[in-house]
């Protein structure tokens, strides 16, 4: 038997068989260099796809007299084994103990983590059939639970504003940190990238005459995006003031740089988003993805078209941009509930 790779290299508690380990490792390799899909996304399916394939070679050795599963290979995974793994929370450990009472204290799964379970080994079965790994596709009818999809906190237009208002007040000194985190925020706020994304611009993405930035996206996909004139003289400050003062020799050409003078890491960009949310009196504390939910919300309540949004913030599907219009009808609701004289 071999033992299974996980995403991040290290090797499973209970070994797999190998047929069933090869499998695994080559569907990592698909997500990470055919899919081109981030590291954590990597160890999400792995560590799923990981612990059905264990619970289906403990499913067989059960009903196999006396054997421990060492024969079993993707033609033994079924549409069965798949929903007796999902039932059973889709979350045993390699190698952990079982006992008769073993699910009677144990916490059901949440309804996303169940859906996001099912989308990992529909994905590797789905692979799997397509490669001749199997001889179907076990996974192609399995259902799951519709994810209860909820967004963090987000700041109204007052308290965003408000957030801007003092990193530029700090900005006005001129101190190169000052300046970097003014820029942060603003090109946060204003185009709704992603903080990993940020922190991968480098200086020639920047087009200064259509003031949009060239962002390489999940998936290894390009987009295009527009950012107003608060940002560009937030630029501006950055690259005359800020940027020269921290870049050193071996400075990459990232555009953002941290104190030391290499590519700013995007611990510190959500340090900066916190402390600036906590600048803002009754504003929630939301990381950088909450600025992005920010600038999302404010442009649906402002009249942009949600097909525009999605462009704008690189989500594949519009079904993804669509949760914004929950944030919107609710403020919507709240509005008609406290002014309407029949609400």
């Amino acid at each position: 038997m071999a033992g299974a790779e996980g995403a991040d290299g290290a090797r499973d508690t209970a070994e797999l068989p190998t047929a069933l380990a090869r499998a695994l490792e080559q569907f990592t390799a698909h997500l990470r260099y055919e899919r081109g899909l981030s590291e954590h996304t990597v160890r999400a399916y792995t560590g799923d796809v990981s612990a059905a394939l264990h619970h289906l070679v403990r499913r067989v050795a059960a009903r196999r007299t006396g054997s421990a599963g060492g024969g079993v290979t993707l033609v033994d995974l079924d549409l069965a084994a798949l929903r007796s793994w999902l039932a059973q929370g889709g979350a045993e450990e390699p190698g952990a103990r079982r006992t008769g009472t073993a699910d009677a204290g144990r916490r059901p799964a949440r309804r996303t983590t169940v859906a996001r379970r099912a989308a990992s080994v529909r994905a590797f079965t789905a692979w799997a059939a397509r490669t001749g790994h199997a001889p179907t596709d076990a996974g192609a009818r399995l259902a799951s639970p519709r994810a209860h999809r909820t967004l963090p906190s987000v700041l109204r237009a007052d308290q965003a504003a408000a957030a801007l208002d003092n990193a530029a007040r700090g900005a006005a000194e001129r101190d190169p940190i000052a300046l970097r985190d003014h820029l942060l925020l603003e090109l946060l706020y204003a185009t709704g990238i992603r903080v990993s994304e940020l922190c991968g611009l480098d200086v020639d993405d920047v087009d200064d005459a259509r003031r949009t930035l060239r962002v390489l996206g999940k998936g290894a996909k390009e987009r295009t995006v527009v950012y107003g004139a608060p940002a560009a003289a937030a630029l501006d400050a950055w690259r005359v003031d800020g940027r020269p003062h921290l870049a050193v020799a071996g400075s990459p050409p990232a555009l953002l740089l941290g104190a030391r003078g290499g590519r700013l890491d995007p611990r510190i960009a959500r340090a900066v988003v916190h402390d600036a949310a906590g600048s803002v009196p009754g504003a929630p504390d939301i990381a950088p993805h909450g600025l992005r939910h920010s600038a999302a919300t404010h442009l649906l309540e402002g009249g942009a078209d949600l097909r525009s949004v999605q462009e704008l913030l690189g989500h594949a599907s519009p079904a993804t941009t669509q949760l914004y219009t929950h944030v919107t009808a609710d403020r919507l609701r709240a509005v008609h509930d406290a002014a309407h004289p029949r609400a």
